[in-house]
């Protein structure tokens, strides 16, 4: 009698596992639920199916669609981009196929068969179900011809697994089936348009010449979105209106740059002008060097707007890079079997950190230091990427302020070189507000001198000093710049089979942007303090010197 107990107790536990399978539906909904490494998200992913209909709701942020049609054996993504709607079909076939394995599984009741999917150096296992009218899968690339997928584990740890299958009615607003497919594309013409639609970008110059010794006609007054050549065209500037920052966005700098005559390798600055205090680079762009503060150093000379004042702060560094040997322009004179040119150089990088002082209207400006008439050609972007993670949390603030740069923008217009390290150090008194804290020092350091004893050739140690002690110091040192041989067609080719291009450099190379080194300065409290820059400046040998090009900005938090 105990035994007939048991085995009813255990029929009737059972019963509920089959009660998912229904052979007969041609309509469900399933919803999936997701585990990383063990644990439970609260990510759900329902997916809608209505005869050979097959939807998968887009899950977050995500604003592409997703369709199977089971009897044409394909998928369909769908993408509206600024009003125009693209989509990609593509055949079942033409994904990847799954290797049927042995084993099996039972999920919601249903006996699951076992497969394998090895997609971009991902192992993806599939449990899926070949008995019921009702097919689709949570992933639109992951085995959609198999039948319906009910589990998928990617790398043995990424779990999607279906928790409740509904056999009912699937309404048309449900299903969502597309009235017009809009324009169909292939597939490299969709991902870029998918990509593309996930962030916001900014056109600030497009394809703008930076030059020397052309006529310039710049508009009238200080006009937004018009570009403004100064310093005998060496520098562009655009004054913009900049949308105000979201919490957890991240904001990159992308430049394009090619040469248009020019053969060397330049340096080149993207940096924003503060326009908050009573004299500002602007000035000094519209009316001379004169307008400038001037730093006085032991050597004798005046090195014009170098270090924030009272009443003046230097302009704030974004990025700084390094125009290649003539990108573009001469790949045709320079070929060699096998070199394949780049027909330009990007550069890009994270300013997330900058975001506070670039919101609202701003003046953005591009310099690459040339002779050349033809110089380069150059195109700036600002690309503003949602932080999905930190979109419900309050914003933090934040305070920056550039403090000093030694980078002569105005070079072709007299602005001295940063030789003020030959018998003396660079120092600026900073004044921190109250409810600033966790201070740091974004510092950015090149050195130049283009001789085989020049600064640019021979490695020196930067020191940074706080109120008279030292907090940082460092050798800047590049060694990696063969790496980027072929953005440098024009790199003069020595007789030991090294290219120009190729030399270790002090801490940049030709082609390639520079990256700041972040400084904690923990003991920077409210109040007035004094920041020192020492570096230990190669000699001049004939008409030759060297110099150093550094920036200083102090990032905080504000309470």
């Amino acid at each position: 009698m105990r035994v007939l107990l048991l085995g009813f107790v255990l029929l009737l536990c059972s019963f509920p596992s089959f009660a998912q399978i229904n052979t007969k539906a041609t309509e469900a909904v399933i919803t999936f639920g997701f585990r990383n490494n063990g644990k439970e998200s609260r990510t759900e992913q329902k997916m809608f199916i209505k005869g050979d209909m097959v939807r998968l709701v887009p899950q977050g942020n995500q604003t592409e669609q997703q369709y199977l049609q089971i009897a044409q054996k394909a998928s369909y993504q769908i993408q509206n981009s600024n009003g125009t709607i693209y989509t990609l079909k593509k055949s079942f076939s033409e994904y990847v196929k799954a290797e049927l394995l042995p084993g099996i599984d039972t999920i919601l009741g249903i006996p699951c068969k076992k497969a394998k999917v090895f997609i971009r150096s991902n192992t993806i296992e599939v449990w899926y179900t070949d008995i019921l009218k009702i097919k689709g899968t949570p992933g639109i690339s992951i085995a959609p011809g198999l039948g319906l997928v009910l589990k998928t584990i990617r790398n043995g740890n990424a779990e999607t697994i279906a928790k409740k299958i509904e056999y009912r009615t699937v309404s048309p607003e449900e299903i969502a089936w597309p009235k017009t497919w809009g324009i169909v594309v292939d597939e490299p013409t969709y991902q870029r348009q998918i990509i593309e639609s996930r962030y916001k970008t900014l056109n600030i110059f497009n394809n703008e010449q930076i030059s020397f010794g052309n006529k310039i006609e710049n508009p009238d007054g200080e006009q937004s979105n018009a570009t403004y050549h100064f310093s005998g065209g060496t520098i562009i500037l655009k004054k913009v209106k900049l949308p105000e920052t979201k919490a957890g966005q991240q904001l990159f700098v992308e430049l394009v740059q090619r040469s248009n005559g020019d053969a060397y390798d330049r340096t080149g600055s993207v940096f924003m002008i503060p326009t908050d205090k009573s004299v500002s680079y602007l000035n000094a762009l519209k009316n001379g060097i004169q307008a400038l503060p001037v730093y006085s150093a032991r050597n004798g000379k005046k090195y014009q707007g170098v270090t924030a004042t009272d009443g003046y702060l230097p302009p704030l560094e974004l990025m700084r890079f390094f125009t290649s040997f003539g990108v573009g322009h001469f790949n045709a004179q320079a070929k060699i079997k096998g070199y394949n040119w780049a027909d330009s150089v990007v550069y890009k990088q994270d300013i997330t950190a900058l975001l506070p002082k670039l919101q609202g209207e701003v003046w953005l400006g591009v310099f690459i230091g040339n002779y050349d008439k033809g110089g380069h050609k150059a195109s700036l972007y600002f690309k503003y990427y949602p932080g999905y993670e930190g979109e419900g949390e309050k914003e933090q603030k934040k305070w920056v302020m550039p403090v000093f740069n030694t980078t002569n923008l105005m070079e072709m217009s007299g602005q001295e070189y940063g030789t003020m390290f030959d018998q003396d150090s660079l120092t600026v008194t900073v004044d921190v507000p109250q409810d600033v804290k966790n201070l740091k020092l974004r510092y950015l350091t090149t050195g130049h001198g283009g001789w085989g004893g020049g600064d640019e050739f021979v490695p020196k140690q930067n020191e940074v000093f706080l109120d008279g002690k030292r907090v940082y110091h460092f050798i800047p040192w590049r060694e990696d710049c063969a790496t980027y041989r072929f953005l440098n067609p024009a790199s003069g080719n020595f007789g030991n089979g090294l290219s120009s291009s190729d030399l270790s450099r002090s801490n940049w190379c030709p082609g390639t942007i520079t990256l700041p080194v972040e400084i904690p300065l923990p003991d920077l409290k409210p109040g007035k303090h004094t920041l020192k820059v020492a570096i230990p400046l190669g000699k001049p040998e004939g008409g030759s010197f060297s110099a150093w090009n550094v920036s200083g900005t102090l990032i905080g938090d504000r309470e």
